[in-house]
């Protein structure tokens, strides 16, 4: 069975989403059969590559709040991502156009490594405040996940994987996808956003149960 999911390296609650879903998937009975696939979709696409300003500035600029309302909202989420063994340092975040962090994914996702590219660019951006805009930077983390150097660089330089980006964000538009987190489960059900671990176990036993009823027939 097929779980696909909608997500971005910078949005907070999809590295919140990703634990609570991995939570849930961990008690699946029946997990060894689920195939996730992740999918790319960006919530700034045109986010300036000579971006200078800070998270807090940012949030501030795009909601029209004041910059201590915009801290106080990034705490809370901090707390939020806490409750989940997640660390995130706002203050060292550093806001990106994400077109390059995805190409880095769709190159990883055919050598296997889609998952633990996901996870090595969120814990870059959220925790150690890297910069996944510049190439030097996902070379780097590329190499951490076992990701062929020169094969990376020529992904990354290239743009080859571009069109798969869209490809995602076009599919994304047309299955609903009005925010991320977004999780598909066998292209029937959907469940947006970070939620409680129970209601993804709950999904997965329904949609799995669907599948397999379908499937050996």
């Amino acid at each position: 069975m097929k779980i696909e999911i909608w997500s971005d390296v910078v949005c907070p609650f999809c590295y919140i989403g990703k634990r609570k879903f991995e939570t849930a998937l961990a008690q699946f009975e029946f997990k060894n059969n689920v195939q996730v696939v992740w999918k790319s979709y960006q919530l700034m696409p045109d986010m300036p590559n000579n971006y200078t300003k800070n998270v807090y500035q940012l949030l501030s600029e795009k909601y029209g709040i004041g910059l201590d309302e915009s801290k106080a909202m990034h705490n809370q989420v901090s707390q939020t991502a806490k409750e989940v063994g997640l660390v995130y340092n706002f203050n060292k975040a550093i806001p990106v156009n994400t077109l390059k962090a995805h190409q880095f994914i769709q190159f990883a996702k055919t050598q296997e490594k889609q998952d633990e590219a996901e996870e090595a660019l969120f814990r870059s951006y959220f925790t150690e405040g890297k910069n996944l805009n510049d190439l030097s930077t996902l070379l780097e983390i590329g190499a951490l996940i076992g990701l062929d150097k020169m094969m990376l660089a020529n992904a990354l330089e290239s743009g080859v994987y571009i069109s798969n980006i869209q490809a995602d964000i076009f599919e994304a538009q047309h299955v609903g996808v009005r925010g991320v987190p977004f999780f598909l489960f066998n292209g029937k059900y959907a469940v947006s956003g970070a939620q409680d671990p129970k209601l993804f176990l709950e999904t997965c036993q329904k949609s799995f149960e669907e599948w397999r009823n379908r499937t050996c027939k």
